[in-house]
Formats: C-alpha cells, structure tokens, sequence
C-alpha cells in the first residue's frame, strides 16, 4: 500500500510540473522558433501600477501605467513587462510585452476583460518615433540607459518605481497616490 501510496504522489508531482497555461500552449511553437525563451505573461497587479510620463510633447488621451512587479530583464537582452493604456473615458488594454535596446518591441499577450491572456506574439516592431506611445519612454528613460539594456530584473524594477533610470528626472507615483 505504501509503495503505491509513492507512487501515485510521483506520478501527481510529474504530472504538475508538466502543466502550462493556454497562452504557453498555444505560443509555445511560435516563440521556440524565434529562438526566445518561453516567459509566461505574470498576472496583472493593479496595486503595482506606476504612470509613466511621457515627453511634455506628447498629446495623447492616453495614460500608460507599468506593473512594476511584472518587469523582468532576462539572459536575452529583452525586458518584458506588463502595459495598461487608459484612454480618457477610462477604457483599458493590457499587454504583455518585450522590449530590445535595439530599437524594438513585440507584444507577447493581451490581456482578456474576464482575466487572463489571449492572442498570438506579434512580430518584433520598430519603436515608434511617437511622443505619445509607451515604448519610446520606456526604452529611452527606463530600460536602456546609454542604449545598453538594464543588467538585471531588479535594476529595471526600480527605475519604473523610481520614474526612470538614473540620471533621469522625470517622476513617476504608484497609481493609488495620483488622484
């Protein structure tokens, strides 16, 4: 009964650590050929929200928050995060995205209105040369300072809460304090 007892809980712990989500099912082919790693998108934490501030060019109706928790920098030189775009009437988009230092981006996942992630990794973008989107900010105030990606996960977590790397002076607040 005992061996059986082992067994079972064997055949249990094999069997979870095999799971993935959805999103890692259905992306998995796709990302594998691209030659990335496999990185499934964190849940979004509204309580980790920080606003980026964009150029005082920027006319955009939109306010673009970073969870800051989600923010990793990994062994390929690509920092994902995870990206809320609210427009004035305060609709949201929720994307989990890769940013590269050499001027590109790609959306891994959206985020679903019920939770969760959907949709298939866009293609890797050029970085608009738009001072009203995200990235332009992100890669030039945030994650690559002197054009060099950001070394770790924790240096480009706290130049979001910091509101920008240092040696820049713009000022970001978590999202509880801007109202």
């Amino acid at each position: 009964m005992r061996a059986l007892l082992l067994i079972s809980v064997f055949l249990v712990s094999a069997a979870q650590a095999q799971i993935q989500s959805d999103w890692e099912r259905a992306n998995e082919d796709r990302l594998r050929q691209s030659g990335e790693k496999l990185v499934p998108p964190p849940p979004l934490n509204r309580g980790r929200l920080v606003e980026l501030k964009l150029s005082p060019s920027a006319t955009s109706d939109f306010r673009y928050y970073v969870d800051w928790g989600s923010v990793s920098a990994g062994d390929d030189r690509i920092v994902r995060y995870v990206l809320v775009a609210r427009n004035s009437a305060g609709v949201e988009s929720v994307t989990f995205e890769g940013l590269r230092c050499q001027g590109e981006y790609r959306v891994y996942a959206v985020g679903r209105p019920e939770g969760g992630w959907g949709g298939q990794p866009s293609e890797w973008r050029t970085i608009p040369r738009n001072a009203n989107a995200a990235q332009p900010t992100l890669a030039k105030e945030y994650f690559c300072p002197g054009r060099a990606v950001v070394r770790t996960s924790a240096e480009a977590q706290q130049a979001i809460r910091a509101g920008g790397h240092p040696g820049t002076h713009r000022e970001n607040r978590p999202i509880g304090e801007q109202y």
